[in-house]
């Protein structure tokens, strides 16, 4: 009996192949995707698998739970929203920040740590603990000085994030591959932050990132003596509250301005340990409550 004959893998599936793909195309799906000599000059290098998924995913699959902040806008509180949610959390699992803020990391001045250096052994990098259960990883601490710029773009700043990934267990920035349990919007209520935070939304939606619920930060302002609220940053067209409804994402919560939230960063310390009677604390707890809700962990 004569065996069919096997195609040979060199032949790549005609449905991984894109339609502007020079001659002698591989494939997306093919080994060879990025390494052969077609691959060169090629328009669709975004689109080949990058060879540290593996190791990424690996890694990752040990993280119980995976939470991206981001907002499409800079300056709406992410990484202050961040270290307060990796303190709260912090009080039961061993939790992890990963700050991808390559630009302008500022996770170890807000965490304390700002002074740290990371260790490197046999096993990678080994990221700096705040507390027994609470560690980070932030281009922050590879640099000589808090002042010094990093001028990393393209492949050497994807390949320093690709390696925070494969050596650490924290959350997650862009790789939906290694298991995001979903996202956390910031925004605040102008709406210059919310046309770009609508944006981030429809990215999500497009990349196939889930979408935990939006957050509204500058939300009103406490004053630390009478703990009244005023509105500093007014929603002229809505604020989060419209953005929440026209889009079907939940608004998790409105956290106000307290001057003391600042003071914290500054020094390092948990906000929420620091000023428990405050306003914006019962807003934050309320929000990871709700966080807790939603992954099955309340």
């Amino acid at each position: 009996m004569l065996a069919p004959l096997q195609p040979p893998s060199s032949v790549p599936d005609p449905r991984s192949v894109p339609e502007n793909a020079p001659e002698h195309c591989p494939g997306t799906e093919s080994e060879l995707a990025g390494k052969s000599a077609a691959c060169e000059g090629c328009p669709n290098q975004d689109v080949w698998p990058d060879p540290a998924l593996p190791f990424v995913r690996e890694r990752m699959s040990e993280v119980n739970r995976k939470i991206l902040v981001l907002s499409g806008k800079g300056g709406v509180g992410k990484s202050t929203f961040a270290a307060q949610l990796g303190w709260a959390f912090a009080s039961d699992p061993e939790t992890g920040i990963m700050d991808v803020d390559i630009c302008g990391p500022s996770i170890p001045t807000i965490l304390g740590i700002a002074s740290e250096q990371v260790h490197t052994s046999a096993a990678g990098w080994s990221p700096v603990y705040v507390q027994d259960n609470l560690g980070a990883m932030s281009v922050g601490f590879m640099l000589p000085s808090s002042k010094d710029a990093v001028m990393w773009r393209g492949p050497k700043k994807n390949g320093l994030i690709a390696q925070f990934l494969k050596d650490h267990l924290s959350i997650v920035q862009l790789l939906k591959e290694s298991g995001i349990d979903g996202a956390v919007l910031i925004t605040t209520p102008q709406e210059v932050a919310l046309q770009d935070v609508a944006r981030e939304i429809d990215f999500c939606r497009k990349v196939g990132v889930r979408i935990l619920g939006l957050v509204e930060n500058m939300a009103g302002f406490v004053c630390p003596n009478c703990k009244a609220e005023s509105q500093i940053f007014r929603p002229t067209t809505g604020g989060a509250a419209r953005l929440a409804k026209e889009t079907g994402v939940e608004l998790l919560g409105s956290v106000p301005l307290d001057p003391r939230i600042g003071k914290s960063a500054d020094y390092g310390v948990s906000f929420l340990d620091e000023y428990p009677e405050s306003p914006a604390t019962t807003a934050y707890l309320s929000i990871i409550q709700r966080l807790k809700e939603l992954l099955g962990d309340a």
